[in-house]
């Protein structure tokens, strides 16, 4: 496929098929990520492939945030309960995790979104669908304690599979309202 049309299709993909996901393919994915830019060529990501149980437990932690809390969640949390449910539809979640270091927090999370671009785009490449993540955050240290890496920083996650949807592209900004004029010296 073109890389334009990889990208005019790219979509956040909520429903999947139960197919599973072949491994050569979650290798490309991979492959697509390493080859990805980083601020000084840091390369700070970790990935981890998580099927079946794994990753309903991950989504089930996620869950329980609601069940501990008597207080009033913020309105922008309960998106976590609707994400679980992907999660545990899509047959694979790759959660995406960094060391923490706050010298290198800006390119690291900036060099890591390009990765994570990179899974989503190869996704389309390869059949598959992907919905990038971020509602881990709620839940990062609960998820990386099971995951076994309580020291690492979850960064974010991406369910993936064979979409068993295809939804209309979303409204964009014209080019127009994405440009700034200089207004300098």
């Amino acid at each position: 496929m073109e890389l334009e049309e990889v990208i005019a299709q790219r979509r956040s993909i909520r429903k999947f098929e139960t197919k599973p996901v072949e491994k050569v393919k979650l290798e490309k994915l991979i492959e697509a990520a390493r080859l990805c830019q980083s601020a000084k060529n840091r390369q700070p990501w970790q990935f981890m492939i998580l099927e079946d149980g794994r990753k309903d437990q991950v989504a089930e932690i996620m869950l329980q945030l609601f069940e501990s809390h008597d207080e009033e969640l913020p309105g922008f949390v309960n998106s976590s309960r609707h994400t679980a449910q992907i999660m545990k539809n899509a047959p694979v979640l790759m959660l995406v995790f960094r060391e923490p270091d706050e010298l290198w927090t800006p390119g690291d999370l900036l060099s890591i979104g390009a990765a994570i671009e990179h899974v989503c785009l190869e996704a389309v490449n390869l059949g598959l669908g992907a919905l990038w993540i971020r509602d881990t955050e709620y839940t990062e240290k609960q998820i990386c304690a099971y995951a076994g890496y309580p020291q690492l920083q979850l960064v974010s996650a991406i369910a993936l599979g064979y979409p068993a949807e295809h939804p209309a592209p979303r409204p964009r900004k014209s080019p127009e309202a994405l440009l700034l004029p200089f207004q300098g010296r």
